[in-house]
């Protein structure tokens, strides 16, 4: 088992960056893949990002595609989500997620999450 932990988020103009990790303890976090999702108010808890449990394999939306960037370093049990050229459309509660199913755009393959951080990106 393992429990996530983000931090991060807060309010940023539109064109700016914020970086956001996700701090895991508990054992093999190493064999986790590691997913992004994002809630917009009303909305559903939609894929973001992901990355392989080795960080050779990554994953975007393509609502994210060029802009956002993640990363993890195993000895550190971290993952990272690097968000440039930040749009008020980008404005969500972003939460981190760990699986050990290859699905990982399938918000229903996590059994692990953090109680997310919020990103709120003024125009």
């Amino acid at each position: 088992q393992v429990q996530l932990v983000e931090s991060g988020g807060g309010l940023v103009q539109a064109g700016g960056s914020l970086r956001l990790s996700c701090a895991a303890s508990g054992r093999a976090f190493s064999t986790y893949l590691m997913g992004w999702f994002r809630q917009a108010p009303g909305k559903e808890r939609d894929f973001v990002a992901a990355i392989s449990s080795s960080g050779a394999a990554l994953y975007y939306a393509d609502s994210v595609m060029g802009r956002f960037t993640i990363s993890r370093d195993n000895a550190k049990k971290t993952v990272y989500l690097q968000m440039n050229s930040l749009k008020p459309e980008d404005t969500a509660a972003y939460y981190c997620a760990g699986t050990t199913d290859g699905r990982v755009r399938e918000r229903g393959v996590y059994p692990y999450w953090g109680q997310g951080t919020q990103v709120t990106v003024s125009s």
